[in-house]
């Protein structure tokens, strides 16, 4: 009986929730303040780091800046100055933990407070097929785009437990949600990066932590040159072209604003994700090729190999 009971309250539960996503669609919930909140960004010296840094200063929002590149870094710090914010650089690689946790700490203490909101924007690609590419930088996409989760996760959602108050952005990619071929390594981050988000953000609901919101970005191929090349058919590329930077954030913010758990960018990508999960593998193969999406990343491959130096391959820096 009692299991009846709680099929019936779960199956109201998931009517009223489907009913409830649906006039969102149409009528957007109120958004909430996040003047005075302390926001921590990673990969914020690259272009969407950038952009989500001077987003957030719009919006009354203090930023630290987490970059490995100091020069890009100081340049985001004085454009959010330059529009009247508060920014706090600091030079930080994410893959090491032990660096983390030491300048998370830094933080608390220069600062005074804890991070209150957190974007996980960091990340990276090899820019080489699979059997091309050197050990080491397949390793560093899993260190950048997953392994860098768990360090900024154990960092700082402790506190924002202790307050019951907080906010954790993690921007993967749809390419984490569906993937394609010759970017393995990017494919598999993306894919731990959406798997890590949620399986945290199911424990926050779980412990009854609601005061700490989550949402997962899954934008398509954004226009910051980290796969420049990259190419669909061109009659389907009229509907689905690289998204302007810009655009991406404020998509993002709007998401982050009103807090969305989910939000692909554009909309026209949750088609692919609902295919993979109802049509038989064949059936999303064929619409692949369709599309050009199944062969979308042989040109970028190639471009950055026309695009190497002497040095040898460079690992791609994707935000």
């Amino acid at each position: 009986m009692i299991f009846l009971m709680d099929l019936q309250m779960m199956l109201l539960d998931v009517i009223y929730f489907i009913l409830r996503g649906s006039v969102r669609i149409v009528f957007r919930p109120r958004t909430k303040p996040i003047d005075g909140e302390l926001v921590l960004i990673t990969g914020s010296g690259g272009a969407l780091g950038r952009l989500f840094a001077l987003e957030f200063t719009k919006h009354g929002a203090e930023v630290v800046l987490w970059d490995i590149d100091a020069n890009n870094n100081e340049e985001t710090a004085r454009l959010v100055r330059e529009a009247g914010g508060k920014a706090y650089p600091y030079r930080v690689d994410v893959t090491n933990r032990v660096e983390v946790y030491r300048t998370a700490d830094n933080v608390r203490t220069d600062l005074g407070r804890n991070v209150t909101m957190l974007v996980n924007n960091a990340g990276v690609v090899a820019g080489e097929r699979l059997m091309d590419c050197p050990d080491e930088l397949l390793e560093r996409t899993m260190k950048v785009n997953c392994h860098a989760l768990f360090w900024m996760a154990k960092a700082f959602v402790p506190q924002m437990k202790e307050q019951n108050h907080g906010h954790i952005i993690t921007v993967a990619s749809v390419l984490g949600l569906f993937s394609t071929a010759c970017v393995e390594d990017y494919c598999a981050s993306k894919f731990a990066a959406v798997g890590f988000h949620e399986s945290l953000a199911h424990e926050l609901l779980t412990e009854e932590f609601d005061g700490v919101k989550t949402t997962l970005v899954c934008p398509y191929i954004v226009d910051t040159g980290m796969f420049d090349g990259c190419k669909i058919r061109d009659e389907v590329a009229l509907f689905l072209a690289p998204l302007e930077p810009r655009y991406c954030v404020e998509q993002a913010m709007n998401a982050i604003l009103i807090d969305q758990p989910l939000v692909c960018i554009p909309r026209l990508t949750y088609l692919p994700v609902i295919s993979r999960a109802l049509l038989p593998w064949e059936s999303n193969v064929v619409t692949y090729r369709f599309m050009g999406s199944d062969k979308c990343m042989y040109p970028f491959i190639e471009s950055k190999r026309n695009k190497l130096t002497n040095g040898g391959p460079t690992l791609i820096a994707a935000n």
